[in-house]
């Protein structure tokens, strides 16, 4: 998978807060693979180089208002241009190889009925982090087989970082998640709007930095599942 220079505007929304090992390289190979594209990096006030190295490397870079990845990732879809027709979200953690994400762009282009299309991390060839044993796979696991379930929306990675979302279904949502579970939400968003969800398989890399997912936050993800399946 080649580079890409769209003619279509397409923005790139990162929720940091403390990633300085990790923003570099995130930004460095997304600018190699995305040329042209607008990135936006919604810090969490990081108390260490992180928002220096993002403005170094040119990126628009805003302090966030409120706290959480939901929030951070809804102050930058405020801050996409009007034109934007593709946002890109991406951990900051240079887990997610930017490589997948101009063929992830050409199945919203070739399929007007797909309005997400989510990196799988565990279908992929080479993964460093998949592992029966790693109580964070195996939590995944869990929460992809209640999703099916309780909502019928069938994922194998429906937690995944990596994903492109069509603008227009994110026009008009304003998230009541405001951390980890956000992207429970959104998977809920697009199919009620009568969109598919389509999965690729992706190769994932052992992060760089500090992990901030917790036992806890497991708990508010499924909360936000069972929440959001039984509400209208």
């Amino acid at each position: 998978m080649g580079r890409g220079n769209y003619k279509s505007p397409i923005s790139v929304v990162i929720a940091t807060l403390n990633e300085e090992e990790g923003i570099g390289p995130t930004l460095e190979e997304l600018q190699r693979v995305l040329i042209g594209s607008c990135f936006i990096v919604v810090d969490g006030n990081s108390v260490d180089r992180t928002v220096e190295i993002a403005k170094n490397l040119g990126a628009n870079v805003s302090l966030q208002d409120g706290v959480g990845k939901g929030d951070a990732m809804f102050q930058g879809i405020r801050e996409c241009n009007p034109t934007t027709r593709y946002v890109v979200f991406i951990d900051a953690d240079y887990t997610y190889p930017a490589q997948y994400i101009p063929k992830m762009l050409s199945v919203l282009d070739s399929y007007p009925d797909v309005g997400m299309v989510i990196g799988d991390r565990f279908s992929g060839s080479q993964n460093s982090d998949k592992s029966s044993v790693n109580i964070f796979y195996i939590g995944n696991r869990l929460i992809a087989a209640i999703h099916y379930l309780i909502n019928g929306i069938r994922l194998n990675d429906p937690l995944s970082g990596l994903r492109v979302v069509r603008a227009e279904l994110l026009n008009r949502w304003k998230p009541k998640s405001k951390g980890f579970d956000v992207e429970a939400e959104l998977n809920f968003v697009v199919e009620r709007s009568g969109y598919r969800i389509v999965e690729i398989p992706i190769d994932y890399r052992l992060r760089l930095g500090k992990k901030k997912l917790r036992l806890r936050h497991g708990l508010g993800i499924l909360m936000r599942v069972f929440t959001e399946s039984f509400s209208l």
